[in-house]
């Protein structure tokens, strides 16, 4: 029995858009409505075909849907509720795609009072947005993080993690706060130090850009990939989790006084027993089946 038979998607991009594809895979006979702010994104999704009707409005969305999915940036996912919240049906249930958990859960309780919230985070996705980029196999093998509050209803919570399941993914559960501080580790540091480098690159004024580009090795290569990043996705969830990624920048600050060090003094010792434990993490990655063991991260050459 499928957990939901009207799903509604409200923000059509990359997660958005995937979501749909995996629900027309997976689930054929869920009826699915979207809605997007964006007029001309709306536009593309009628010519991509893969939604049933495409609404004009989020609460016209909404109207008659079991779940909605927010794919919104976390920072609008308040607002948006908002904007439907009158549309809603009584027994709806009302999920999110955001990678910070705490702040979109008070949000949606402000907005959304007395409805079921289960929030939600697919830890998937790529730099590319918008809904020509959303595939099917997004979720398959990934990891959807749910981070209901304690009184939340268990059953709300089973269908949401069946939905998940149904996509192809696989599910945990956790509270929020510690969600936002494994996410600023996992993936809101990386990101930030992906900008970084790829910024100081752009502004150094003894390497011309032609250079930067035509000489990129693996390493800056792929900082460029995750810096291509969505800008308004991730600036919003900088400022949604930001004690977490304080926190976390703070430490990662400190370890890199301590390589520094190293590498001024000839500390080849400290080195060495570094890169031995990072290359094991690598491994573990790879065992754990969230990345390709193939060369070159398995790029087709």
């Amino acid at each position: 029995m499928l957990p939901f038979a009207r799903v509604t998607i409200i923000g059509l991009g990359l997660i958005g858009s995937s979501v749909a594809r995996a629900i027309r895979r997976s689930m054929p006979t869920v009826r699915l409505t979207g809605y997007d702010a964006s007029p001309a994104v709306r536009k593309r999704v009628a010519e991509l075909d893969f939604l049933d009707d495409i609404a004009d409005t989020a609460g016209a969305a909404v109207t008659d849907a079991d779940l909605v999915l927010l794919c919104v940036p976390v920072g609008a996912i308040g607002e948006v509720a908002a904007s439907f919240a009158a549309d809603l049906p009584a027994d709806a249930i009302v999920s999110d795609v955001g990678s910070s958990k705490a702040g979109v859960a008070a949000a949606l309780a402000v907005a959304l009072p007395g409805v079921a919230v289960v929030p939600a985070h697919p830890v998937a996705g790529t730099e590319k947005s918008g809904p020509d980029a959303g595939f099917a196999s997004l979720f398959d093998g990934r990891w959807c993080i749910l981070t209901p509050a304690g009184d939340a209803d268990p059953t709300a919570v089973m269908r949401v993690s069946a939905f998940w399941e149904g996509l192809g993914a696989r599910v945990d559960i956790m509270d929020a706060a510690h969600h936002d501080l494994v996410l600023a580790v996992t993936s809101h540091l990386p990101h930030l130090i992906a900008y970084t480098i790829v910024g100081t690159a752009s502004d150094l004024e003894t390497v011309t850009r032609s250079e930067v580009i035509k000489y990129s090795a693996g390493g800056f290569r792929d900082f460029t990939r995750i810096a291509a990043s969505d800008p308004t996705m991730w600036r919003d969830v900088f400022l949604a989790n930001k004690e977490a990624v304080l926190e976390m920048l703070q430490r990662f600050t400190e370890d890199l006084t301590a390589l520094q060090r190293a590498i001024r003094w000839g500390d080849g010792d400290t080195l060495f027993e570094l890169f031995t434990r990072t290359r094991a993490v690598r491994r573990s990655i790879i065992e754990e089946g969230q990345d390709d063991a193939a060369p070159d991260f398995g790029r087709q050459h």
